[in-house]
């Protein structure tokens, strides 16, 4: 059997809703699977190997890199400049696709107080790129020929000076200092409003009534506490072990096993330094289920720990993870009870004075 690695933390379309999930994909066996991440789930995985690019998603299946490169494991890319060079040669999000004839949808996508943005997506797709975004709420503002949907997002970026996307580390700041329902939709109306008044509205893109969406029982917000800490990058042998608490879009909000106590120092700590390495555990870590994958890639796959301690009532820090920095690696049951991935703190609550923050290298990852 070959080894599986994760393709990311994804939200799933099913039954008509969404849920928070880890792809897999195992290139010995040309086989995809999905394990699914709900609140209270216990997790304890550890790093295997080297990070490895993932390869092209091309026709419906993962195309593996070539070059087997291997990448840096702090980062939220998942490709090599050359497999990444190649999804963009034919790519909504680098502008290289302008011939595609599917409807799309303008949207207006709500992150905190003043953060506003413009998008578009594949009508087909419905709501599924506000999820991945981790938009808190948003509205529907038109639709039309991808063209006709890419003037009006210019349109909005030009006259009303509306970005077309946020830093993560922007969205997760807003995350801690969220306003009321009524004063989301209010920004959000506003904005809409605004926008259909502009001369320049392109003519073939049908204007789509104000209606606003909100996320926050979907990914779980009044679950996510102000101050959570952030975990960095993962390197070989290092562990995961807690609790997801919450999902929202890429980011995994876990409640991570050890004595509240020692936590709370170390994020005391944490504060003063910025960064700072969870201490290492010791034991088997208890029952930890079935492993996803074993043999031919030398490691085994994940594993999602049905004996780790649960750390429900209240004890232990909160941490956010960009699950984008798991896809590539083989991951292993962890051989501790305790996070051995580094820890940092995190500001909270700037809005938009924050929001200059750029995601990645200001493509939208193809996710139209």
């Amino acid at each position: 059997m070959g080894s599986e690695h994760p393709v990311g933390a994804e939200r799933s379309v099913g039954s008509g809703r969404f849920a928070q999930r880890l792809g897999w994909y195992c290139a010995e066996r040309d086989e995809a699977r999905v394990s699914m991440l709900p609140a209270g789930k216990a997790l304890a995985f550890a790093a295997e190997g080297e990070r490895r690019c993932l390869g092209v998603w091309r026709a419906g299946r993962w195309i593996v890199c070539p070059y087997a490169a291997v990448i840096d494991g702090a980062s939220a890319k998942d490709q090599c400049a050359r497999c990444a060079q190649l999804d963009r040669s034919r790519s909504v999000a680098a502008d290289t696709m302008a011939d595609d004839p599917r409807p799309y949808g303008v949207y207006l996508a709500y992150f905190g107080p003043g953060l506003l943005k413009v998008g578009i997506t594949a009508a087909e797709r419905g709501p599924a790129r506000l999820v991945e975004q981790g938009a808190v709420a948003y509205a529907w503002l038109g639709r039309g020929p991808l063209m006709a949907a890419r003037r009006a997002e210019a349109l909005l970026g030009s006259a009303l000076a509306v970005p077309d996307r946020f830093g993560k580390a922007v969205k997760r700041a807003a995350r801690g200092a969220l306003p009321a329902w009524s004063e989301r939709v209010a920004e959000l109306a506003e904005l809409h409003a605004r926008a259909r008044a502009l001369a320049g509205w392109p003519e073939t893109l049908e204007p789509v009534e104000f209606v606003a969406t909100d996320h926050t029982e979907l990914f779980g917000l009044d679950r996510v506490p102000t101050g959570a800490v952030e975990l960095g990058g993962l390197t070989a042998g290092a562990e995961v072990v807690g609790e997801v608490l919450a999902g929202v879009g890429p980011d995994l909000y876990l409640r991570l096993a050890g004595a509240a106590g020692e936590r709370e120092g170390a994020r005391e700590e944490a504060a003063d330094s910025g960064a700072w390495g969870a201490s290492g555990g010791s034991g088997a870590g208890g029952d930890l289920g079935a492993s996803m994958a074993s043999g031919g890639g030398g490691g085994s796959g994940a594993s999602m720990a049905s004996g780790v301690s649960r750390t429900s009532g209240g004890g232990g820090v909160v941490a956010v993870l960009d699950a984008r920095v798991l896809s590539g690696w083989v991951l292993g049951p962890a051989a501790g009870r305790m996070t051995t991935v580094a820890v940092r703190a995190a500001a909270y609550g700037t809005g938009a004075a924050g929001a200059g923050g750029r995601e990645g290298d200001g493509l939208q990852g193809g996710l139209f």
